[in-house]
């Protein structure tokens, strides 16, 4: 059935359903019965698989100790390593220009302390209004430790509604002064993407180096880093790909930048051959992994292993296709079911611009999450008035999504979000 037949019944939501060449991984994953998972985009849920190479590793430490880091199911003196040949299609990379370790923050760290390199009349750094605060507080830090003002030296471009940033708005900015550029992939509230491929080029062509945040594109949208030459990437992997709470974050450096030395050396960013050989001479490793700095979080990064598995199995492309058709479809509930009750889009309708997940603005939308969990459906509040709503591809069904908009419209209908402060918990 075609997603454009659009009807707004429980029978249609079934058919496509039906019709839904990825539906056996719902099966793959921990799904509470009553319960309808739409936070997605903040924390994925736990597949059996991630259980199963969790409880891999967990036998190796129980079986071989220390020599658990060479023996086992999956040795993890080269764990970083597997899991970046694993994640390389997803992003558009050579197998050894992606590595896994450390966090988010750390590794923008990590790369912002490599690639920033402020020289007179070319020292500032540019990012933007919306993304995630994180990412502006590393950057700040960096320029800080430059002994840069970043008041001065922080050039953050500003977006004309409050949810999307123009193109053009960004390669404005882009000037004689700017020596790094650090944007999001896609915007962590209204689900914009950016388009990476021009942004790169116009940097490049400014002598500009630029590197991308993917915290919430990597596992929902295909990328291509390499045949967009950017230079850098880093993200998490506990939302699309359903890594786990705190599971160890990747990070991307084309294979160009591989002779520059890390900004923050550290013992796991050594040639595997030398690390042990415990020199005061860092040897760095002729790949991604020079850019590790500490010893990574094994029992973090076990059931990253399974999740990954799913989507070689899957493929980017197809998940991408369902994720669209679950958006689109959506969107077109919302319109249909829910107009006249104060609601309005705030992501982009366009596919080539839409991310993951929607957001439904509200003047109440702080208390109706409160509402919509009441009613076991989890949804993810953001300040000022932002519900969002992830429908993801392996384990969201399209009857879900129909329910979801249903149970909204019984909330709205009873004013049952009435009953709950209009204010974020303190996790929203």
């Amino acid at each position: 059935m075609d997603i454009n037949n659009f009807m707004s019944t429980k029978e249609y939501a079934k058919t496509l359903d039906q019709e839904d060449p990825l539906v056996s991984y719902r099966e793959e994953f921990y799904l509470n019965p009553g319960m309808i998972y739409m936070d997605g985009n903040s924390l994925g849920l736990l597949s059996k698989r991630a259980e199963k190479s969790l409880m891999k590793s967990l036998e190796d430490w129980k079986k071989y100790g220390i020599d658990g880091w060479t023996e086992g199911a999956e040795p993890w003196f080269y764990f970083s390593e597997r899991l970046g040949e694993l994640s390389a299609p997803l992003v558009g990379a050579l197998e050894d220009e992606v590595i896994m370790g450390g966090s988010t923050t750390a590794n923008l760290h990590q790369l912002a302390a490599t690639f920033f390199e402020p020289r007179a009349g070319r020292n500032k750094v540019l990012a933007d209004e919306l993304t995630f605060p994180s990412d502006i507080y590393a950057l700040q830090s960096q320029l800080r430790l430059h002994g840069l003002d970043p008041s001065a030296h922080l050039v953050q471009v500003k977006s004309q509604d409050g949810k999307f940033l123009e193109e053009d708005d960004i390669i404005e900015e882009m000037n004689e002064e700017i020596a790094l550029i650090v944007l999001p992939t896609v915007l962590y509230r209204s689900g914009q993407i950016l388009d990476m491929e021009r942004l790169t080029k116009e940097a490049h062509a400014r002598g500009i180096m630029i590197g991308f945040d993917a915290c919430h594109s990597v596992g929902a949208i295909p990328h291509l880093f390499d045949n967009w030459e950017v230079d850098f990437a880093f993200w998490c992997n506990y939302k699309h790909l359903n890594g786990g709470p705190g599971c160890v974050a990747g990070l991307y450096v084309n294979r160009k930048h591989f002779a520059r030395k890390p900004g923050l050396a550290g013992w796991f960013g050594s040639r595997k051959d030398k690390q042990f050989a415990m020199e005061h001479t860092f040897t760095q490793a002729n790949s991604a992994g020079a850019f590790q700095i500490g010893t990574p979080h094994i029992l973090s990064m076990a059931p990253l292993l399974g999740s990954l598995e799913m989507f070689a199995e899957a493929g980017i492309e197809q998940v991408r296709k369902k994720s669209l058709r679950l958006t689109q479809y959506l969107m077109d509930l919302i319109q249909s079911e829910l107009t006249g009750y104060g609601f309005e889009i705030g992501s982009p309708r366009h596919e080539s611009k839409r991310g993951g997940h929607i957001i439904l603005e509200h003047p109440e939308a702080a208390r109706i999450c409160k509402a919509l969990k009441q009613e076991a459906i989890i949804p993810d509040y953001r300040e000022p008035n932002m519900i969002r709503l992830a429908p993801v591809a392996l384990y969201t069904s399209f009857q879900e999504v129909y329910e979801t908009v249903q149970v909204l419209k019984k909330i709205m209908d009873g004013r049952l979000y009435e009953n709950y402060e209009n204010k974020r918990g303190i996790i929203a």
